[in-house]
């Protein structure tokens, strides 16, 4: 029988339970949490490991309010710490586009809850791509990540899990466990690079290696 960490509410913080079921209760029936912007505290804070501070129902209800969040914004990741809760666990879901050669290796990822995460470079390729932050609306800057990670994380019973992930799963991983740090993307992004969404369109969409990006920019990728 597998172990369970976090199906018993052993450990409930009474107090920060009952502000996320307020915080839920206030998101309506869309369930829609408001996502906090750069010069909140809270994204530049170490998020505490997760260990069942959270009564099971209400985390159940907490995942799927992050879900919903995250597709209405729209996005592929969204941290505890983005919806102003310092618990280190994130949501991250992503599917294939249309365009087979995209360069930015773009696979599927099932929609997942990874507690605790962490990861670990394999080998020593990276990749250089403009991404983008729900945390920093409007704005994208190129960031260099590892190509191939060995990611770890919790699911919401505490079962560990641990897979290879490649490309675009990868940077996506990367992305929100470094929220859990208290890092957000542009502090390792190419500065020069950074653009807003509109420009990004205008510009610099139609090639994903931001080679051109980089010759009238002035940045090295």
């Amino acid at each position: 029988m597998e172990k369970v960490m976090f199906g018993k509410d052993l450990k409930v913080d009474t107090e920060l339970n009952a502000e996320v079921e307020q915080a839920l209760a206030q998101a309506g029936e869309e369930q829609l949490l408001p996502i906090v912007q750069l010069g909140e505290p809270v994204l530049r804070q170490p998020a505490v490991a997760y260990e069942g501070q959270l009564k099971r129902k209400t985390l159940a209800k907490l995942i799927e309010a992050m879900h919903q969040t995250m597709l209405e914004a729209p996005g592929v990741g969204l941290a505890a710490p983005q919806i102003g809760l310092g618990l280190a666990f994130a949501v991250v879901e992503d599917h294939l586009r249309d365009d087979e050669d995209d360069p930015r290796e773009i696979a599927e990822l099932p929609f997942r809850t990874i507690i605790n995460p962490h990861y670990e470079p394999i080998g020593s390729q990276c990749a250089s791509f403009y991404e983008g932050c729900l945390s920093f609306e409007g704005y994208q800057a190129v960031r260099k990540r590892w190509l191939d990670i060995t990611a770890t994380w919790q699911d919401e019973s505490g079962k560990a899990h641990e897979e290879h992930l490649h490309g675009w799963p990868a940077r996506i991983f990367q992305h929100e466990t470094d929220h859990l740090s208290g890092e957000v993307y542009i502090d390792q992004a190419q500065p020069r690079s950074l653009t807003s969404d509109e420009n990004l369109g205008e510009y610099w969409a139609y090639d994903p290696v931001p080679t051109q990006a980089a010759e009238e920019l002035g940045f090295e990728l």
